[in-house]
């Protein structure tokens, strides 16, 4: 049985999805930088972050955070801090190049450490699992219900990302051939989404 206002849910999040934030602004600089099937490792990253993210909404983060309302703000700095560290790590890449796809290298490991930490400081994130997403856990089937919207939730935020992670690749062709250009691009942008961050959320 599907939650009660399911599709409202679906709207909700799929509004989140297309507007462009820290996950989906990382995610573009690792394509353009790394390739697009390494790019992934970050979106596996971040749905990581989302599925420990709702899962603590089972133990009372709502509840945690009508305690301490503070921790948004933590939470929104940390965040901010680790943008312009992977913004500065960026800028300061000395653009190691694979000769067999023309990409730079970075580990798998770095990637997805990248994609988990910015989805899991995100404050739009946190606002939303804290605040929304236990609004639509109601009724008797009550896990049922969480394990269809943790589902919905990670496949949508997971294409979404791929999409916009294709996208950027294919729109940066031009550029492949100066890396360290592409790296002033990925850390501008990081910055910018920082910035953003920082002063409206």
């Amino acid at each position: 049985m599907l939650p009660e206002n399911y599709l409202l849910f679906l709207q909700i999040i799929i509004v989140m999805f297309v507007t462009p934030g820290g996950p989906r602004v990382l995610i573009m600089s690792q394509s353009i930088n790394y390739g697009f099937g390494k790019s992934l490792w970050t979106a596996f990253g971040d749905v990581t972050a989302n599925c420990i993210q709702m899962l603590l909404v089972l133990f009372g983060l709502g509840a945690l955070l009508k305690i301490f309302p503070d921790i948004v703000i933590v939470f929104k700095w940390v965040g901010v801090s680790y943008l312009l560290y992977v913004a500065y790590g960026f800028y300061k890449s000395k653009a190691n190049i694979d000769i067999n796809t023309g990409k730079q290298v970075k580990s798998n490991i770095l990637l997805f450490r990248d994609g988990f930490f910015i989805a899991f400081f995100s404050p739009k994130a946190v606002i939303f699992f804290a605040a929304v997403f236990p609004t639509f856990l109601t009724g008797e089937n009550y896990m049922t219900h969480f394990i269809v919207m943790l589902i919905s939730y990670v496949v949508l935020d997971f294409l979404t990302l791929a999409i916009y992670s294709k996208v950027a690749e294919k729109i940066i062709d031009q550029l492949k051939s100066n890396p360290k250009t592409l790296n002033y691009v990925s850390a501008t942008a990081l910055i910018v989404i920082a910035i953003f961050i920082a002063i409206k959320v």
